[in-house]
């Protein structure tokens, strides 16, 4: 009964007031306001901090390559010679 109870409310409550879910351009209100505005510059700025991250992800990755390729390679000399015990 309680859990029908609980989904009753949920439903009315969801149902009341669809317009306070919707951003601006979903309900057809002002694109230009300040709230718009304000919504713009936060996904702006959060895209810059991915852009920034990703950024930096990329270079550390090619200085990795970079240095690795640098680096001398065991594999490229061959094998060591194994000394052959005498008896």
């Amino acid at each position: 009964m309680m859990s029908l109870l609980k989904s009753v409310l949920t439903l009315l409550v969801t149902m009341a007031a669809p317009s306070l879910f919707a951003c601006a351009a979903c309900t057809g209100g002002k694109t230009d306001s300040a709230m718009a505005q304000g919504m713009n510059a936060g996904i702006f700025s959060l895209l810059g901090v991915i852009v920034f991250v990703l950024i930096g992800t990329a270079s550390f990755a090619f200085y990795l390559v970079r240095r690795a390729a640098r680096t001398p390679q065991a594999q490229d000399a061959g094998p060591e010679p194994v000394a052959q015990p005498t008896i």
